[in-house]
């Protein structure tokens, strides 16, 4: 035995200095657990906000191809629209009941629009609006102010931010004088 050994044969804790280091390990894994701990504090906090991102840019995503989708199928319905239009602008008197329930069919379809985002865009004598307007005619006049929609051709659908398809009109332009 050697004469460090304890009385069952054990050696002495210390004696071969295993038990100092330990107990110096000890004293360091205070810090060097709150240091683990501030490091996955700062992991998990990153991986809530990452998650809370992705959930934001999912919702703002999706918000976007709803509105993508409403106007596809809003802008396959405005030649069905047109049509039923045109079908009443030929229409023999506005007293005959097929003719009244055509109109009716026509004002739910715009309202339908209208609630989908897409009010109608059909006013005349007002300011031509780049953004709502499309000019395919310009005619000279003196009786309104240059710039004003004279005409509506086809109407339009949308507002300033969501334009569905813009108001064809014809805009007025001043008179010049003939140079000859």
């Amino acid at each position: 035995m050697s004469d460090h050994a304890g009385p069952a044969g054990h050696a002495d804790p210390g004696s071969d200095g295993t038990e100092t280091a330990a107990a110096g390990e000890t004293e360091t894994m205070p810090g060097a657990s709150a240091e683990a701990l501030a490091k996955m504090e700062d992991l998990w906090r990153r991986a809530l906000a990452d998650a809370d991102n992705i959930r934001k840019r999912a919702a703002r995503e999706a918000s976007q191809l709803r509105a993508q989708e409403r106007a596809a199928v809003s802008l396959l319905w405005l030649p069905v629209l047109d049509n039923l239009e045109l079908a009443l602008a030929h229409a023999p008197s506005a007293g005959d009941p097929l003719v009244d329930g055509l109109d009716a069919i026509r004002s739910q379809a715009i309202d339908i629009l209208a609630r989908l985002g897409y009010p109608r865009i059909d006013g005349e004598n007002v300011p031509f609006d780049p953004r709502i307007h499309e000019v395919v005619s310009v005619s000279e006049t003196d009786d309104v102010p240059p710039g004003t929609v004279i005409t509506v051709l086809r109407p339009g659908y949308g507002g300033t931010d969501t334009i569905l398809r813009p108001a064809a009109v014809v805009v007025s332009r001043a008179v010049t004088a003939d140079r000859g």
